[in-house]
């Protein structure tokens, strides 16, 4: 073993000093070689990142060191070779002020969830909380370089946005400066202006992009956590990027948000699941201890813990697999979802998700607030919305894990979700004029293992608006299912999302879309899309949200329209072979956006007026437009953004038939559902 090479960490008390190695030129470490350097201590790189809140920083000084905060309960261990684990590296990064040179540096840090000293005793280890990393020093770290504008730029546009996709922006610049391929088409006047305010919505981190505010209103005074990147929100804007062959701040938001993925104490010092991603971060510039006139970028994760209503964020790790896929199958650069550290933390989001616990459904058991509709809104238990998207997430970690002893466990558990959930959905949640003259004839107390009433819902439940409000020719998911009561209320985002993942039947998915056209007055009216249909009113929504005076009826999250839902909308109807659907959607929202200065949302049943508290040039709102023009334009880079039937998947055993006295095997039933 080479001494010089030997790293060890112990569990004594934390420190901030980061040691610099002495080295030569054919010294390797992590994976990469260090250039000939002094010994030499740095000390206090920032006493922030020894704290309690853990914030990312950066520095331009060329130190190979590790995170300062270290679990009490970790054991020390050393690492050469094979037998050491993937380092976490943090990123590039710049000091700013006296005698800063903004040079691009890469800064290491280890982490403990990510080293493993034997892997092969672990090999038939069932339980899914420890994750091994095979490989140890042979795998390329995670290293962010700071391009140069100039040649290497442009060849990188040119390798990432060689699907030909951009549009043609008279005299625009892409993100760093650079010109965007072009095509043969000339853009409408509010696509610039689109494009320029996405453009300037864009957060630089150390000299990169990393990601876009969630919105930029220059007249707003109090942006409260408006003026932070959002995972969620973050999704159009990368879409929009991805098709215009600008790759690089997907890329680096990406690898940024992997770094933080949850490691730190929240709400009264609980520690939430490892492999929790952040509901949004914020790059902050704060002054270099010791160092005066010096500071530096830090990225300060937000987990909940500043959130109204304090709830962590489920859907944030989700979207993050969607658009690692999403990244991938646009870019043709699949190099990045097979590095170590990003197959760590995709393994990371499914253990949290995969985990067992009371709950005997196949659905991801979540609280109020926790996905897009972010506050009180009767929403808790098994929510649509987030069972599409983990529906989703598990079918794009199946495609993108690899597979090998480590994983084989969890690939397996993959599957069985997959199957399970689907049949879960498409059988319990699914609703229309036949599906609701059953309930209206449900026996109730049921009990066996035969009941056709499995959770016990009443008949009386049914609402009185739903009976005159189906059609004969649709049908939707409903918007959530627990024992004794079913929410029948309309969520767009879960049955545009059901349609996009396949979580539907193709018959369902294509009753989805019937019934939008069928109800198009009530769903699109003068702004797509409601975000749910009805809106609680009078005594319900009093008791639901708790009077809240942002959610009143028709506006916010009960019942407003929210264009962001426009490219969701627009990739469903071009799956289903229906995108005249999307452009007659497309075309009601460009006649207003620009004019209404591209609001957050629009309140009142017809979507005519502005929301009372929406903010103004809203970063998702921007985006989904010109995702949504630029997926109509590209059907063939629509269709990688979605999933079709997954016949394999209906193959797989959900159940452990043995001797439980199951007498009916899922596979059989999900079959059934689409023969």
């Amino acid at each position: 073993m080479n001494a010089t090479a030997c790293i060890a960490i112990s569990n004594m008390k934390p420190c901030c000093r980061m040691t610099m190695l002495s080295c030569n030129k054919n010294l390797s470490i992590f994976g990469y070689s260090l250039r000939k350097c002094d010994h030499r201590t740095v000390p206090n790189l920032s006493k922030m990142q020894c704290g309690l809140r853990g914030y990312v920083s950066c520095s331009n000084d060329k130190v190979v060191g590790y995170r300062c905060v270290i679990d009490p309960n970790r054991k020390a261990f050393f690492g050469s070779g094979f037998d050491w684990g993937q380092p976490r590296v943090f990123t590039s990064g710049c000091r700013r002020g006296v005698n800063s040179g903004g040079r691009s540096v890469v800064n290491v840090a280890s982490d403990y969830r990510n080293h493993s000293t034997s892997v092969e005793g672990h090999v038939s280890d069932k339980s899914f909380e420890r994750i091994y990393v095979h490989g140890g020093l042979n795998v390329k770290p995670l290293v962010i370089k700071r391009v140069e504008k100039g040649e290497e730029l442009r060849e990188e546009e040119r390798r990432v946005g060689g699907n030909g996709s951009s549009v043609n922006i008279d005299d625009s610049k892409g993100l760093n400066g650079s010109k965007v391929l072009s095509r043969e088409r000339e853009v409408s006047e509010v696509e610039k202006e689109a494009w320029d305010l996405l453009r300037g919505a864009v957060v630089d981190y150390c000299g990169n992009p990393v990601g876009t505010v969630a919105a930029s209103d220059p007249a707003d005074s109090t942006p409260l956590n408006y003026d932070q990147v959002f995972i969620r929100d973050f999704v159009p804007s990368a879409l929009a990027f991805l098709l215009n062959g600008e790759g690089e701040i997907v890329k680096n938001f990406l690898l940024h948000t992997l770094q933080l993925q949850s490691w730190e104490k929240t709400v009264d010092c609980h520690s939430p699941g490892q492999g929790l991603m952040p509901a949004s971060f914020k790059v902050k510039t704060v002054p270099i201890d010791g160092k005066i006139g010096e500071s530096e970028d830090v990225l300060d994760p937000d987990f909940g813990e500043s959130a109204i209503g304090r709830v962590a964020p489920v859907d944030s790790g989700l979207w993050w697999i969607i658009l690692l896929r999403a990244y991938s199958k646009i870019t043709g650069d699949y190099g990045l979802q097979a590095r170590v550290d990003v197959q760590t933390g995709i393994r990371l989001i499914l253990n949290l998700c995969l985990t067992d616990g009371f709950d005997m459904f196949p659905t991801l058991l979540v609280t109020d607030g926790s996905c897009m509709i972010d506050r009180r809104m009767g929403i808790h238990g098994h929510p649509l919305e987030i069972q599409a998207l983990f529906y989703s997430a598990l079918r794009c970690s199946r495609e993108m894990l690899i597979v090998n002893e480590t994983t084989k466990n969890l690939v397996a558990a993959v599957n069985n979700r997959l199957s399970a959930l689907s049949f879960h959905i498409r059988e319990y949640y699914w609703v229309d004029m036949k599906k609701i003259n059953e309930i209206y004839r449900y026996k109730t107390e049921e009990y066996s293992t035969d009941a056709i009433n499995k959770f016990n819902i009443y008949p009386d439940q049914i609402p009185s608006w739903l009976v005159d409000w189906m059609p004969e020719t649709g049908g939707y998911l409903i918007g959530n299912l627990q024992p004794a009561h079913m929410d029948f209320r309309f969520f767009t985002l879960g049955n545009l999302w059901s349609i996009v993942s396949s979580l539907g039947t193709p018959k369902q998915n294509e009753s989805i879309l019937n019934l939008i056209e069928e109800k198009w007055d009530d769903l699109v009216a003068h702004m797509p899309l409601k975000i749910c249909y009805p809106a609680l009113e009078y005594e319900e929504w009093r008791v639901i949200t708790g009077s809240d005076p942002k959610n009143t009826p028709w506006s916010y999250h009960n019942g407003g329209s929210w264009p962001t839902l426009l490219w969701q909308f627009t990739l469903a109807c071009m799956k289903m072979k229906k995108p005249e659907l999307a452009r007659k959607a497309v075309a009601l929202a460009e006649k207003k956006l620009s004019e209404d200065h591209w609001p957050e949302y629009y309140d009142t049943r017809q979507g005519r007026f502005i929301g009372k508290q929406s903010r103004l040039y809203q970063t998702w709102t921007i985006a989904g437009f010109l995702t949504s023009k630029l997926l109509l334009e590209n059907p063939e880079m629509a269709s990688k953004l979605f999933w079709e039937e997954d016949y394999e998947l209906l193959e797989s055993c959900v159940c452990a038939i043995g001797n439980s006295g199951r007498k009916k095997c899922s596979r059989f039933a999900a079959k059934s559902q689409v023969v």
